[in-house]
């Protein structure tokens, strides 16, 4: 079945790490090979084996429209023949940024950046010039990208110092991320205690994504804002994975809780190398040349990828967020089915298109409990539904998304295999 993707592998590993550009690309969790793509379109993609799969992780959130959507790639081929970056502005990197400022409550200006590691670590020094503190809150099982300042695990206890989890970070970059738990006010607040006068920002993915698809409790999101008002620092938003992803206005305006700051990546750049990070104004004025806070960036704003995500976000109105809505219920209720027939030990989580199936009959509301999921089961999962033509994220930790492509049609097609793959892991 991947006999050309092993090969390809073989000789990927011998001039880049692990033979991927990406850790989580290499299967590792999940044993076996990874399928090489050749090419996709609309829900599917297909491999140099010439296998077809339904495709759930959709490079991993940006593709809501669908793979190679026409108008997309028309859009880009005419861009592409104007020049593919010129280190110098655009009139689009205006309509792109007003478009942001249009949709989303709370962002007064944007910068735009190249990737989510990039706005995201510019969001945090952003908080620190601000408020001439040096610590950030940021919690176990999200993700904010690799900047040192993020690649940090959790020490012994809630009020223990952090250490690095990668080499390559210092000590001293460690010290000053504080780790608190996901949807658990009483660990963010001791920090800010034992810390008082020292936070800058506490960073949140307001959905947590990379644990697989956790929503916020009620009154966390709210509880978040109310302890940064209290000590003084400043709250962000990562919303790299669910700006206009969970709603017109991302999950901010879906949960009514406006953020600092906020950072966008995926969706905004509809398949291309593009993100942003914004707020107030009072705060993005510090950023040069307006301020001192400096960030710069030679391909930011690219016009190929400001022209995608101009016609991405062009195409995603309020009709077409009901309609992935709708796409995710109906998914969800098909699994659902499954899981109460057959009484499999299965829960779900799924806000709009973002959904997460987990290997326990437990409730998932932390990086804790997805860690206490049967991830042996999942594994055999995931390797029993990719031999059937679907394709999940390979890791229990990852959220699935849906875009506008996945029709009832194939969704019913997932429900089937999904059946008879879990009748064969569970019996």
């Amino acid at each position: 079945m991947f006999e050309k993707s092993r090969s390809l592998l073989s000789r990927a590993q011998r001039v880049i790490p692990g033979g991927v550009n990406s850790p989580v690309r290499a299967f590792k969790s999940v044993g076996g090979t990874p399928p090489f793509i050749t090419h996709a379109k609309g829900p599917h993609m297909w491999d140099v084996d010439g296998n077809q799969y339904i495709d759930f992780v959709l490079t991993w959130g940006p593709a809501i429209i669908g793979h190679a959507d026409a108008s997309v790639v028309e859009k880009c081929q005419a861009a592409m023949a104007r020049g593919s970056s010129f280190g110098a502005p655009t009139e689009i990197e205006i309509e792109l940024a007003e478009m942001v400022v249009e949709r989303v409550p709370g962002v007064d200006v944007l910068r735009l950046v190249s990737s989510g590691t990039e706005a995201c670590m510019s969001a945090v020094r952003l908080a620190r010039g601000a408020t001439d503190r040096e610590k950030i809150i940021k919690f176990k099982g999200c993700y904010h990208g690799h900047a040192d300042c993020f690649l940090i695990a959790a020490g012994s206890g809630a009020l223990t110092l952090g250490h690095p989890n990668s080499p390559g970070v210092t000590k001293g970059t460690a010290k000053d991320t504080l780790l608190a738990s996901f949807n658990d006010l009483e660990s963010v607040e001791a920090l800010f205690k034992a810390n008082e006068g020292e936070v800058a920002a506490i960073i949140v993915e307001p959905i947590c994504g990379n644990t697989g698809c956790i929503p916020p409790a009620d009154g966390f999101l709210e509880g978040l804002k109310k302890l940064c008002k209290q000590y003084g620092g400043l709250l962000i938003f990562d919303e790299v994975m669910t700006g206009f992803r969970v709603g017109k206005g991302g999950a901010a305006q879906l949960y009514d809780v406006t953020p600092d700051i906020f950072c966008f990546g995926k969706v905004i750049g509809g398949g291309f190398p593009l993100a942003a990070y914004g707020g107030r104004e009072d705060l993005m004025r510090q950023i040069a040349p307006d301020g001192p806070i400096y960030q710069a960036g030679t391909l930011s704003g690219n016009p190929v990828a400001v022209t995608a995500g101009i016609e991405t976000l062009n195409r995603m109105d309020e009709n077409a967020y009901a309609q992935l809505d709708a796409s995710g219920a109906y998914l969800e209720k098909g699994m659902a089915e499954i899981i109460n027939r057959r009484g499999l030990p299965l829960s779900q989580t799924r806000v709009g298109s973002m959904f997460g199936l987990f290997f326990t009959d437990e409730k998932i509301l932390r990086h804790e409990d997805v860690s206490a999921c049967d991830l042996g089961k999942f594994n055999t999962f995931f390797h029993g539904m990719l031999k059937e033509g679907v394709y999940y994220a390979p890791s229990q930790y990852e959220a699935g998304f849906l875009s506008l492509q996945h029709t009832n049609e194939i969704l019913d097609q997932v429900i089937e295999k999904a059946d008879g793959v879990l009748g064969n892991i569970f019996g």
